[in-house]
C-alpha cells in the first residue's frame, strides 16, 4: 500500500466539501489503483486527506492525469498552507480504513523509539485483541509512517458520542491493556490532533 497525506487550512469549508464530493463522483471512476480516502475539515479551519493506493505507481499516475491536475487547481482556491507527505511503511488495525465510520481522529507526530514500535507491531494480535475490549467505539485504524521520522495514525471511530466516551477508559485501563499503551507511548509522541466530526470518506 502506497498513502498520501495532504493538510493545511482552509478559507471555504463548504468548497472544500464540495471540491472533495466533485473528485468522488467524477475522478474516482477513473483513479487505478486507489484503494480509499479519509479526510475533513476541523471546527477550527484545518484540513487533512489521506489517500490510500494500491502502489506508489498508481499514485504518480493518478497525479499525472490532466483532470487531477485541473481539479486541484480548483482546490488549491481554497488552501492555504498545504503540505504533502508520503508513505509505504503502513500499519494497520482492525482492518483498517472504513468508509462508514461516524468520526475520525488524525494524530500527527514523530517517532522516537522505531525498534520498540517495530517490536510492539510484531504482537498486532495481541494489540488488537486489547483495543477491540477497551475501545469497541474504534472500528478501523491506518498508520503511516514517513521517512522523516513522522507518523500519520487515522482512527476511524462509530461515532463521536461514543469516541468521546470510550476516551474515559483510557483513564483507568485494566493492567493488559496499560502495559501495551505504555509501550506505545514511551515509542512515539503526539505533536497534533486533528478531530474530524463530518468525515468525508470514498
Amino acid at each position: 500500500m502506497f498513502i498520501q497525506v495532504i493538510r493545511g487550512n482552509v478559507t471555504d469549508a463548504g468548497e472544500f466539501r464540495r471540491l472533495s464530493d466533485k473528485w468522488d463522483a467524477e475522478l474516482r471512476p477513473g483513479a487505478k489503483g486507489y484503494l480509499g480516502g479519509s479526510g475533513g475539515v476541523t471546527s477550527d479551519g484545518r484540513f487533512v486527506v489521506i489517500a490510500r493506493f494500491e502502489t506508489e505507481a498508481a499514485a504518480r499516475a493518478n497525479s499525472d492525469r490532466p483532470e487531477q491536475g485541473a481539479w486541484w487547481a480548483e482546490m488549491e482556491r481554497y488552501v492555504t498552507s498545504v503540505s504533502f507527505s508520503e508513505s509505504t511503511d503502513i500499519v494497520t488495525m482492525l482492518g483498517g480504513g472504513k468508509d462508514d465510520a461516524g468520526f475520525v481522529q488524525v494524530m500527527l507526530g514523530h517517532v522516537v523509539d522505531r525498534a520498540r514500535l517495530d517490536a510492539l507491531n510484531k504482537r498486532m494480535g495481541e494489540v488488537e485483541s486489547v483495543l477491540a475490549k477497551l475501545r469497541p467505539d474504534v472500528i478501523g485504524e491506518v498508520i503511516a509512517l514517513h521517512d522523516d521520522g513522522t507518523y500519520t495514525d487515522v482512527v476511524y471511530f462509530t461515532s463521536e458520542a461514543a469516541a468521546r466516551a470510550g476516551e474515559t477508559a483510557m483513564q483507568e485501563p485494566p493492567a493488559d491493556a496499560k502495559a501495551i499503551l505504555d509501550e506505545l507511548m514511551s515509542s512515539i509522541t503526539v505533536d497534533e490532533y486533528l478531530d474530524i466530526s463530518d468525515p468525508v470518506l470514498h
